[in-house]
């Protein structure tokens, strides 16, 4: 395998993924690109032809322009994985499966496969490192994370944003870091691939109990000892799974933290704040027309972690009642209030 793969695929048409594209065209277009080739999927073929005509993404982020001749737009997915090196997963955890079930296994055997998605499968309960895996045989040494506090909105209007490129492969994770990097992109490298997929999973349900905590009026003050506690019960979580010698105020977890239970642009405070406010969880959901990670992470966390872990995790615990059990959002943070310190 090529430890500097120059045939790159995207898989995923909604925010996240068109900011990467934006990202790596920003390469394939500089003096000297590694990239040979860049190929984005799109589920709906309707989208594809759009993208292709009008040069941005109808859906998401069409502030960001898509250069036809640095990247081809296309939904026939078979195609896209026999001619790529390098795979970058950018689908919400809840559709990988599926849209995964209708190709080829072969055909990503021997690829690198680079995980863009923050959450877990909803059906096994895995992170898509431990997914791919078990799924497909392919050795942890060909997989890699992106986290980090990285809001796509952020990108697309090139404000200054640090990713983390989580991988065992030193050589390739750096290689594939390079590829990101751009005047408004600054990249880290870690090993800490589990670590920081969890870490991921996790922040986006913290950040349903801070936007919960404002739509119910609770202040700045607040929020501040709720973050406090949630960085702590991630730090704890982690180390039960995981005992990497890691530094949990690093962004790759508190930074990524803070920026999706501050942000408006954060779609899982978006959805905790209707949720306070007195939406039912479905009426959110429809509103918001977009996926909030935290509402899947939720219950295949919670699960997760009472049948395997029993790590002490009040703040998903009090998440998991409000949404799941149908409790009063206020009743629960009534509660949590008195286990925070």
């Amino acid at each position: 395998m090529n430890e500097k793969p120059k045939h790159i695929a995207v898989i995923g048409g909604g925010s996240w993924g068109t900011a990467i594209v934006k990202m790596l065209s920003e390469h394939k277009k500089s003096a000297g690109s590694y990239i040979e080739t860049l190929q984005w999927w799109i589920r709906n073929e309707e989208t594809a032809a759009y993208i292709r005509t009008n040069r941005h993404n109808p859906k998401y982020i069409s502030s960001v322009e898509i250069h036809p001749e640095v990247v081809t737009v296309t939904s026939d997915l078979q195609t896209i994985l026999n001619t790529a090196e390098l795979i970058v997963l950018a689908v919400p955890s809840a559709f990988l499966k599926e849209a995964l079930d209708s190709i080829n296994a072969e055909s990503i055997r021997n690829k690198y496969i680079v995980s863009a998605i923050k959450g877990l499968l909803p059906h096994s309960r895995q992170i898509v490192a431990d997914f791919l895996m078990t799924e497909y045989g392919l050795p942890h040494e060909q997989l890699m994370v992106i986290s980090g506090p990285c809001h796509a909105e952020e990108v697309a209007s090139e404000k200054l944003s640090y990713l983390t490129i989580a991988g065992l492969n030193e050589s390739v994770t750096t290689h594939f870091a390079s590829l990101l990097a751009c005047r408004y992109i600054r990249t880290i490298i870690s090993k800490d691939i589990t670590g920081t997929e969890y870490g991921a999973v996790l922040k986006n349900i913290y950040a349903v109990a801070s936007g919960i905590c404002h739509g119910l009026g609770f202040g700045d003050n607040f929020q501040a000892v709720l973050i406090s506690n949630a960085i702590s019960e991630m730090e704890r979580f982690l180390y039960a799974v995981h005992a990497h010698p890691r530094q949990i105020n690093h962004s790759a977890y508190l930074g990524d933290l803070l920026v999706t239970a501050y942000s408006q642009h954060s779609r899982n405070r978006t959805f905790g704040n209707m949720l306070g406010k007195g939406y039912s969880v479905k009426s959110a959901q429809l509103e918001m027309n977009m996926i909030a990670e935290g509402y899947y992470a939720t219950k295949s966390m919670f699960e997760l972690n009472n049948s395997k872990l029993k790590v002490d995790m009040p703040i998903m615990e009090a998440v998991y009642g409000i949404i799941y059990e149908n409790k009063s959002a206020r009743q629960e943070i009534n509660r949590l209030c008195e286990k925070l310190v």
